[in-house]
């Protein structure tokens, strides 16, 4: 058993077997003409459960072979253009690179001692990001495995900043879009039940500013504290990005924490096009960044970014076998001290082998590809008489409606869309998402593909108008 092993006797071993795993996952890449094959759980399930793993097979080759029939063959492709779903974005091959070299050696990133130059380059690539956000001298951060932990690390160095122990007494505010993970938070932070205030959006899906300082008054009126406001620079289901100089302002006039969550769109902060859609936010006390969503790398690659590198004393725990504290006079790097996490992979690698492969121009060209997409699929879903569209997008997603011309019961129109959806998944020809506006269920298609194109949204609208119209048509024979 000591062959397989990776170590110098074993190089050669290792070489083959990844070799034959690269070229049977690139042969399957090649041959995918659709992103997902329409398998059902029932159908793929009892493979599985019929795999004893007490019994190794003991060749790659046939552990290969059975790896294609239950995950490889029936695997939801995100590199094919028309995986129009969630914010998964296809990878670039340097990233994927860096994936390789990072598990091969197996860095763990809390202690200087497990990690050297993967400490130092981590650093760099925090100091990078902070620099793009012009958060300041004195910013700093840490990787973390994704937006929701950057956010929860985020809001705590906001409740201990308050510097109070009435934690009944704080209050965070986010609009009635912003993502899940800020309610959640607050549940594991210990904060009451009411802590989260949410604020109502404008017709573009944009925090209300006037409503938000109407919020804040009321708290200070009431004797509560502001603890942090929480701005969204791309939500998860519009893609919207709040007005973060007008919040930044409320945030300083009220002594609230200014935190943006722009998990998605960070990609902007590599773009020549359209950086400007998130001015203000270099006036934030701490930024979500997940460059696994717009800077095309594989899960996991975030980060949290703080103005004060002194706010993530709140995150550190010195243990003697770990990072005693004589470390810090020693000048000792250890990040386990600012981090939520103590083993932790070296997921900075595949963002640093990006830019030194691609260059940030390179990510921000291939952001502004998908924004520019999502633009002219506004145009098409806005004279298509067939859909209703929500939002012109700010990022790159697409929030819309079918709409029959002959059906005018909502619920009715809420069931066609549902079983569109779900059978254009079970056909496997494309693969969308879907979210309530206003009580509505509504399909979304986040374009993050620079392969797709707008024929290939044209193609989609196609297939769920008429997945649609087959329901409908279903639905009037069975009421006759």
């Amino acid at each position: 058993m000591r062959s397989h092993l990776l170590n110098d006797t074993t190089t050669e071993h290792y070489r083959r077997s990844v070799t034959e795993g690269v070229e049977r996952v690139a042969a399957k890449l090649a041959a995918t003409d659709r992103p997902f094959t329409g398998v059902t759980v029932d159908d793929l399930a009892p493979r599985i459960d019929a795999i004893d793993l007490d019994q190794p097979l003991r060749d790659t080759t046939a552990v290969l072979d059975e790896l294609e029939d239950v995950y490889l063959r029936d695997a939801v492709y995100f590199h094919h253009p028309r995986y129009l779903a969630h914010l998964n974005c296809p990878v670039v091959i340097p990233a994927v690179l860096g994936e390789a070299v990072l598990s091969a050696v197996n860095s763990s990133l809390d202690t200087w001692d497990q990690s050297a130059g993967g400490t130092l380059i981590e650093r760099k690539l925090i100091d990078w990001t902070a620099a793009r956000i012009g958060l300041g001298p004195a910013a700093d951060g840490v990787f973390t495995s994704g937006g929701t932990q950057s956010n929860l690390q985020a809001l705590l160095l906001a409740r201990e900043e308050t510097k109070t122990d009435e934690l009944t007494k704080l209050r965070v505010f986010a609009s009635e879009v912003s993502h899940f993970s800020v309610q959640k938070s607050a549940k594991l932070l210990g904060l009451g039940p009411d802590a989260v205030v949410v604020v109502p959006v404008d017709h573009d899906k944009r925090m209300q500013t006037v409503a938000l300082a109407h919020e804040l008054e009321r708290c200070a009126e009431a004797g509560l504290i502001p603890m942090a406001v929480v701005a969204t620079a791309g939500t998860t289901d519009f893609g919207s990005i709040d007005p973060l100089p007008e919040i930044a302002g409320l945030c300083e006039q009220y002594g609230a924490w200014m935190h943006v969550d722009a998990a998605y769109g960070c990609g902007l902060l590599a773009s020549r096009k359209y950086r400007h859609r998130i001015d203000g936010i270099e006036r934030a006390d701490s930024v979500t960044v997940d460059y696994h969503k717009s800077f095309f790398q594989p899960v996991s690659s975030s980060a949290v970014l703080v103005r004060d590198a002194a706010t993530l004393r709140h995150a550190t725990y010195h243990a003697e076998y770990l990072n005693p504290r004589r470390m810090v006079t020693e000048r000792i790097p250890n990040q386990v001290d600012k981090s939520l996490q103590t083993t932790r992979r070296f997921d900075a690698l595949k963002l640093w082998m990006t830019l030194r492969v691609m260059g940030a121009d390179g990510i921000g060209a291939l952001f502004d590809e998908v924004c520019d997409l999502a633009a002219e699929g506004w145009k098409l879903l806005a004279a298509d008489p067939r859909y209703d569209v929500v939002v012109e997008p700010s990022l790159s997603t697409l929030v819309f409606r079918y709409i029959p011309a002959a059906v005018t019961d909502p619920a009715e129109i809420d069931r066609a869309n549902l079983y569109a959806r779900k059978a254009l998944f079970a056909s496997g020809d494309a693969v969308v998402a879907g979210t309530k506006v206003s009580g509505r269920h509504y399909l979304k298609f986040t374009l993050l593909n620079p392969e797709t194109t707008t024929a290939d949204i044209s193609a989609v609208l196609d297939l769920i108008a008429g997945h649609a119209e087959q329901y409908l048509g279903e639905s009037l024979d069975r009421a006759c």
